[in-house]
């Protein structure tokens, strides 16, 4: 009798009632969740379009432009007045100079008093006003004075400072206003680069100054050594003290009927023996 051996039992799978729990990744809906089943959002490649086989445009067509609005350009008022004043003075050959004479400055300055001396042998009157120079362009302006053949008169009002006096001391007539200040400076420059630039800089300043003040120095009939030394303490002088140091010759005066009863009016002051 053979005896038979069961077959061997293969153990079946059967899924468990409990879900095995699963990481849940931010952004990605979980299962019952809305949007579920989802895909990783993949960032769009830059020139492919929005949706396959459409074009790269939004579903609904942008809006026609409104209407651009209107752009206002503040300009200045008194350009044009100012422009036309300045002609009306040329026309009476008049020179307004002020502020800063830098090299640019210097350029149209020169220009308009070679104008005025190539038109007519009249005097230039030479407006001076709160002028203040670099060295290198009062050089340059005082070059322009020293050739014109007609005359020139400068009259200061305000401050004049510095360089600038070389500006006015290069005319033959100068005058102030009564409240006009004169004011002997040495000029400021800054010099920077290698030793050689430096020291090749210091000897042209110096020859810059030298030349100022030997000016300055003829006008006044003082001496070159106390010319730069009022210039180191910045000396300050009034209308009445720059006559009597020699820069101007007199004082600008506007001529008014006298007061009945009152003292007479003092007339302009001549020049100050030197």
């Amino acid at each position: 009798m053979t005896s038979r051996k069961p077959p061997h039992s293969t153990a079946r799978y059967t899924p468990t009632s409990h879900p095995i729990p699963r990481a849940h990744i931010p952004g990605v809906p979980r299962p019952g969740e809305p949007g579920w089943p989802s895909r990783p959002s993949v960032p769009p490649i830059p020139g492919t379009p929005l949706t396959p086989g459409a074009p790269d445009f939004p579903s609904a067509p942008p809006s026609a432009p409104g209407p651009v609005p209107p752009t206002r350009v503040w300009l200045d008022p008194h350009a044009e007045w100012t422009s036309k004043l300045y002609e009306r003075l040329l026309a009476r050959r008049i020179v307004m100079a002020s502020g800063l004479l830098d090299d640019d400055a210097a350029s149209r300055l020169s220009a308009q008093l070679l104008t005025l001396d190539a038109e007519q042998e009249d005097p230039i009157r030479l407006e001076l006003q709160n002028l203040r120079a670099e060295l290198a362009a009062t050089l340059t302006v005082m070059g322009i004075l020293d050739v014109l053949r007609v005359p020139v008169h400068a009259c200061v009002s305000g401050e004049i400072s510095g360089p600038a006096l070389g500006v006015l001391a290069s005319c033959p007539h100068r005058s102030g206003y009564p409240n006009a200040i004169f004011v002997l400076a040495e000029p400021r420059m800054h010099l920077g680069g290698t030793v050689t630039a430096v020291s090749t800089g210091e000897q042209q300043m110096t020859r810059m100054l030298d030349t100022l003040y030997f000016r300055l120095a003829d006008v006044t009939g003082r001496e070159v050594g106390e010319i730069r030394e009022d210039a180191r303490r910045g000396r300050t002088l009034t209308t009445g003290q720059a006559i009597g140091y020699g820069l101007i010759r007199k004082q600008e005066t506007t001529p008014r009927p006298p007061v009945p009863g009152g003292p007479p009016r003092p007339g302009p002051a001549g020049p100050h023996p030197r």
